[in-house]
């Protein structure tokens, strides 16, 4: 470690103490990536601070000195926004983990940061209200992580994203400063500042509390399996579902191969012989939540579904939630290394991108899952690997990128819900023409004017972009 890096250390732990400040290498370690373990960087320094004042020292004494930081919450993070890219400050948000406020009259919570999602709807449980967004990970991320990528999850096919549900956030600036953006009350005046926070990535400011909204919980829910002999009778299905004028509450689609693992871990009885299964689940007022879930089910089997299976209680239908939210950790039964894409197809475009994603899989020679928000056309191909072989790592970065070039032909995005992170930042000049990349860099510039907060994240920059960045070996190092 150099003096200037051990000086930097010995400033934090008086402004902290010591044991809030950690510089050793085996520490450090645990910091080198978030769940995008392609790429690997430690922090000079990790800083758990439990206050927004404690961040807003920490972002000033990091000004004053001219090194780089960057905010992580719980690290699940998979397009590598975690990640530190030339080491610098990172500043570990999990200790400020605090519910401030329940306002159930006015319909809103504030929360700190580090709070995981699925705590805050423990929190809630029997008020009668509930926070909506639930990404699959949300019994390990964290809300101010589900701003920064602006979060989805199964259940924001009907009641929104994250931006939907974010109210206002303080914010630690890039230089140092405390703001409060919007607040409990809905629609504030002026520029949608909040908006442009939520999704940023952590590159506008630090998110140091958030008010979120709270959604009243549904009278009555209705869940169902649909069993299908192929991938393209079950997307066919899909787009009929939405076409019928039916907006589920969630629409989620698994493959056999994922299939496989899920029944290996969870032994619900799903069958494995089926190429593809649909989770589908309707709520609202009881009155015409049977029709509804007829009128699926009807569809299902003028799809070819062989079978549609409901949930017969509130037991089995949160088994079937388990297994969809967890199926991500089950993958470890197939492969000893995966590699989570996040694109965007119109629905009507998912037997195609499907139907690509298989034939760029053999093209390859790696295996592909699926697991995916199918109502949305927000898919996440899972391509299995070893990333101890050099080899079956470029072919799984190749099959990515076609993965997502194909999803731009198709009229799509290369993320839903992931984020732009470091993984795809060469996709941006192919999403975005100059004149919008420039629109983009003039505010992050105005935001984050010494372009210490979060560098080489999100947006292309002159000379490199993409994996050119940071992949020694492969590409031009830093």
């Amino acid at each position: 470690m150099d003096r200037s890096t051990l000086e930097l250390a010995d400033e934090l732990r008086r402004l902290l103490g010591p044991k809030r400040v950690l510089d050793s290498r085996s520490d450090l370690a645990v910091y080198e990536c978030d769940a995008f373990v392609l790429e690997k960087n430690c922090p000079s320094v990790a800083v758990l601070p439990e206050s927004t004042a404690e961040v807003a020292a920490i972002v000033r004494l990091c000004n004053e000195r001219g090194v780089a930081f960057v905010p992580r919450g719980a690290g699940t993070s998979l397009s590598g926004g975690g990640m530190p890219v030339g080491g610098g400050v990172m500043i570990v948000l999990t200790r400020m983990r605090e519910v401030l406020e329940v306002n159930l009259r006015d319909r809103y919570a504030v929360v700190e940061p580090g709070v995981v999602n699925v705590n805050l709807n423990k929190r809630l449980a029997g008020t009668g209200f509930h926070y909506a967004p639930d990404p699959s990970s949300q019994g390990a991320c964290t809300i101010g992580g589900n701003a920064a990528t602006n979060a989805g999850g199964p259940h924001t096919l009907k009641y929104g994203v994250t931006v939907n549900h974010v109210l206002g956030v303080e914010l630690v600036t890039a230089e140092g400063e405390v703001v409060q953006l919007g607040g409990p009350i809905d629609g504030s005046p002026g520029p949608d500042l909040v908006g442009t926070i939520v999704g940023g990535e952590g590159t506008l400011g630090i998110v140091t509390k958030v008010w979120v909204r709270l959604t009243r919980n549904p009278q009555g829910v209705r869940t169902m399996l649909g069993i299908f002999e192929s991938v393209d009778d079950a997307t066919q299905a899909i787009s009929a579902i939405i076409g019928a004028g039916i907006i589920p509450a969630a629409l989620e689609m698994m493959d056999q191969g994922i299939l496989v693992a899920v029944e290996e871990a969870f032994h619900f009885g799903f069958p494995l012989d089926a190429e593809a299964i649909l989770l589908i689940e309707v709520d609202g007022l009881e009155v015409g939540l049977d029709a509804q879930r007829d009128r699926i089910a009807e569809i299902c089997r003028a799809h070819q579904a062989r079978e549609v299976r409901f949930a017969a209680d509130a037991k089995e239908r949160l088994q079937l939630w388990k297994c969809r939210k967890q199926a991500f950790g089950a993958i470890g039964r197939l492969s000893p290394s995966y590699c989570t894409q996040d694109g965007v197809v119109p629905r009507s475009k998912l037997p195609h991108i499907l139907q690509r994603i298989r034939a760029i899989g053999k093209k390859h020679d790696i295996r592909i899952v699926n697991v995916f928000h199918a109502g949305d056309g927000n898919i996440h191909p899972i391509l299995l690997f070893d990333e101890r072989h050099a080899e079956q790592v470029k072919r799984v970065l190749a099959a990515s990128d076609e993965i997502l070039t194909e999803c731009l032909a198709c009229g799509g995005s290369v993320t839903g819900e992931h984020g732009i992170g470091l993984e795809k930042l060469s996709f941006m000049n192919r999403m975005f023409s100059n004149d919008d990349l420039d629109v983009m860099g003039r505010l992050r510039d105005a935001l984050n004017p010494g372009g210490l907060l979060s560098p080489g994240k999100l947006l292309p920059t002159a000379g490199a972009c993409g994996m050119e960045q940071i992949h020694p070996g492969r590409h031009a190092p830093v």
